[in-house]
C-alpha cells in the first residue's frame, strides 16, 4: 500500500480501541480533510407552476417549493435554512398547519376562513399575515376557497435533528390583519426614504421578538414596495431570500444579472451573497414580500449587507 504523506488523504478515523458505545461513536478528522466538504450552490429560481397549481387546485393540500434535489437536502428545502409552500384549502374543509417549524409565517393570497392556534381562533382573509409557532396545533377551516403562501425553518430544525415540541415555544401566535398592514404601510409613505434605506418598506416584527426587530428569532419578513418606475438598487447579503410576488406588472427582479420576470404569487429565491435589486416598470405600485433567515446571521453579526 502506498503510503499516505498528506493527512489530506487521511480516509475518517475511528477508535482504535473503544472501551464504551459512546466512545466508539467518535470519529476523528484533520485540518486537511475537515474542511473540504463541496456543498452545491443554491441556486435562484422563480417557481410559477406551483403558484398556479395552487390557485387552481380542486383539492386541500399543500404543495411545497422544494428544490431539494439541487441542493443536495435530504429533506424539502427551498433554501438549505428554509421551505416555502403554497396551501389550498377548499371551502368548508379544515387545513393542518402545524408544522415541524420552530415557527412559519403565511400570508393569504385568496379566500376567508377561521384559524385556530392553540386555544386562539381568530377570522383571517385576503392579505392577512399570521406567525404560528411550530409546537402549536393549528389548523384552518375554509368559509370559501382559501390559497395560503408560508414559509417556515423545517430544514434548518431537520439539520440540528430538532423537534418542534418544545416546552417554551420560539415565537407566539401573531395575526397581522391585511387592514393595520394597509395602515402601517401608510405611515412608512408618509415618511421619506433615504439613500441608506432600501425604500418604503414595512418590517414584521412581535412581542417578543421586538429586541431585534425580527418576526421570529430566525425569519425575517418586509413588505417591501416600489414607486412606479422605481428601481431597488443592486445589493448583496449573507442570508438567503424567498419572495413572494404580491403586485406589480411589469416588474422583475436581477440575480447576479439574470433578469427573473416576476407572475403575480411567484416565488422568486434570491441565492446568499448573489447581487440583486428589484424593478418596477408597471404603472402602478410593485409590492413583494420577503422571508429571509437573516435573523441568524444578524445574530452572528456576519449579515454582510452591501449596497453595490
Amino acid at each position: 500500500m502506498k503510503p499516505i504523506n498528506d493527512m489530506a488523504d487521511l480516509p475518517v478515523q475511528h477508535p482504535e480501541a473503544p472501551a464504551t458505545a459512546a466512545e466508539a461513536r467518535g470519529r476523528y478528522f484533520n485540518s486537511g480533510n475537515a474542511f473540504n466538504i463541496k456543498l452545491p450552490p443554491v441556486p435562484p429560481r422563480i417557481f410559477t407552476e406551483e403558484a398556479t397549481r395552487a390557485l387552481a387546485a380542486e383539492a386541500t393540500g399543500i404543495i411545497d417549493c422544494d428544490q431539494s434535489a439541487a441542493l443536495g437536502s435530504e429533506v424539502a428545502a427551498t433554501t438549505p435554512f428554509m421551505l416555502a409552500r403554497y396551501a389550498v384549502a377548499k371551502a368548508g374543509d379544515t387545513l393542518e398547519l402545524t408544522l415541524k417549524t420552530s415557527a412559519s409565517i403565511w400570508y393569504v393570497i385568496k379566500g376567508a376562513g377561521e384559524l385556530y392556534c392553540g386555544e386562539a381562533t381568530v377570522v383571517v382573509g385576503a392579505g392577512d399575515v399570521l406567525l404560528l409557532p411550530g409546537s402549536v396545533a393549528a389548523g384552518l377551516t375554509a368559509t370559501s376557497d382559501c390559497v395560503l403562501w408560508g414559509v417556515g425553518n423545517d430544514p434548518l430544525m431537520a439539520f440540528e435533528g430538532l423537534t418542534a415540541d418544545l416546552d417554551a415555544p420560539a415565537a407566539a401566535f401573531v395575526h397581522y390583519p391585511a387592514k393595520e398592514i394597509a395602515r402601517q404601510l401608510d405611515l412608512v409613505y408618509a415618511s421619506d426614504a433615504n439613500t441608506s434605506t432600501s425604500g418604503h418598506a414595512l418590517i414584521f416584527s412581535a412581542e417578543t421578538t421586538e429586541h431585534c426587530r425580527n418576526i421570529s428569532p430566525m425569519l425575517t419578513l418586509s413588505l417591501n414596495t416600489l414607486r412606479p418606475h422605481a428601481v431597488q438598487p443592486p445589493h448583496r447579503h449573507n442570508s438567503a431570500a424567498i419572495t413572494l410576488a404580491v403586485a406589480g406588472d411589469p416588474a422583475y427582479t436581477t440575480v447576479d444579472g439574470e433578469k427573473c420576470h416576476w407572475s403575480q404569487w411567484a416565488t422568486l429565491v434570491t441565492p446568499p451573497t448573489a447581487a440583486h435589486g428589484h424593478h418596477n416598470e408597471g404603472e402602478t405600485r410593485a409590492e413583494f414580500l420577503i422571508v429571509q433567515d437573516g435573523g441568524l446571521y444578524y445574530r452572528g453579526r456576519t449579515m454582510g449587507l452591501v449596497n453595490l
